[in-house]
């Protein structure tokens, strides 16, 4: 496979440049003397191309406050994958170099002598060790704190990429019965769902949970060769970026003919209130874990507290998972642009579980729910 990047549809030049300028202010108000940003979902968020991660360094490096313009450094080799990139309308530099270079001494040459640099947070330990070295006596902190206060609060373009996104699973969704039966694997069903993903509008399918029967108390329980019988709760988690590189994530659980289970109906009731309540919370000025509780308090009363055993929710944008955090202990307050996903589950080990789960958006009144699959437990033909 080639390493040259893949050209994705990108902010225009003058909401990237303005992201790279509120990062430079970002940075020096965290008294952080310059950003180093390694290829992955920052390095998108700030120009536009995600690049590729290898052995030979690539990273932007991003004086804070006034020092210098931001300079894109890159082995000469890959350069042709940033072809798309504007970086002269970015006011980004273009530092090429080549095997034999040293590209650790060329970064720390740009940065003369800083107290402190704060690099990606998922940058590759044999960059960081060797960025450290050239650097010198230089601090290593994460760049994620001062990069999630830029990345938390979505503009209208990314919200209507991730409405889009939301948009295409509700599709997928929509088309489960044509998949999910009795008499099929969870592994067979996962594969028709992940070219569903993809004919609906997703570049590729990140992740596809199907769980079956007791392998549905398993929240992150992919699929397995186990065969859907009929009464069988099912969870159905699924996403993926679209083009413009935000992701969907949406779950709906469903039954094969009549649930099994007696207490199928009465459970998964709670539930719904739960999800609905955990909604209904969301407003600007509440907190992340008033967003939890809404949800955690009407399972815990209803007796199954213990079943509840995930976080209530979490970011999403160019990440599948990412700032903020819809949990208990988060006192963050909520602001319009914020996205997240809302998703109380209720997990019986070694029976059946459940999940709702939807993407919702913090406006200035309340809160917009991206994804409108019904939430009802929907019963499909044995």
């Amino acid at each position: 496979m080639s390493r040259r990047s893949l050209h994705n549809p990108a902010p225009d030049a003058a909401s990237l440049r303005a992201r790279l300028d509120r990062a430079r202010g970002a940075a020096a108000d965290a008294n952080t003397d310059a950003l180093l940003i390694a290829p992955g979902s920052d390095l998108r968020y700030l120009i536009g191309q995600a690049g590729g991660s290898f052995e030979r360094l690539t990273t932007l490096v991003i004086p804070a406050g006034g020092d210098g313009p931001p300079a894109l450094v890159v082995p000469k080799l890959e350069a042709p994958g940033y072809s798309d990139v504007p970086l002269d309308d970015l006011g980004v530099e273009l530092v090429t170099w080549v095997d034999g270079d040293d590209p650790y001494q060329l970064v720390a040459d740009r940065l003369g002598k800083p107290g402190r640099v704060a690099v990606s947070d998922m940058m590759a330990a044999l960059h960081v060790l060797a960025l450290r070295s050239a650097v010198g006596g230089a601090e290593q902190c994460l760049a994620g704190p001062v990069l999630r206060e830029l990345r938390m609060r979505k503009d209208a373009t990314e919200i209507a990429a991730l409405r889009k996104a939301g948009e295409a699973i509700d599709r997928v969704h929509a088309r489960m019965g044509e998949w999910l039966r009795a008499g099929r694997t969870e592994a067979e069903v996962g594969a028709d769902i992940t070219a569903a993903i993809i004919e609906e509008g997703h570049t590729t399918a990140d992740f596809v949970i199907v769980g079956s029967g007791p392998n549905g108390a398993s929240p992150h329980h992919d699929v397995s060769d186990r065969v859907i019988e009929p009464g069988d709760v099912v969870v159905v988690d699924i996403g993926g970026p679209i083009a413009e590189g935000y992701n969907s994530d949406s779950t709906r659980t469903y039954a094969v003919g009549d649930p099994r289970d007696a207490d199928v109906a009465e459970t998964y009731a709670v539930l719904q209130r739960a999800q609905q309540a955990a909604v209904e919370a969301v407003c600007p000025g509440a907190t992340a874990q008033e967003v939890d509780a809404a949800a955690r308090d009407i399972i815990t009363d209803a007796g199954y507290g213990e079943f509840f055993i995930h976080r209530t929710g979490h970011g999403i944008g160019l990440d599948v998972h990412e700032e903020p955090y819809i949990v208990g202990g988060n006192d963050l307050p909520l602001e319009p642009g914020m996205a997240f996903s809302v998703e109380p589950g209720i997990y019986q080990a070694g029976r059946w579980g459940a999940r709702i789960e939807d993407i919702v958006v913090v406006t200035s009144e309340g809160a917009e729910a991206l994804n409108k699959r019904p939430h009802e437990l929907v019963v499909l033909g044995s």
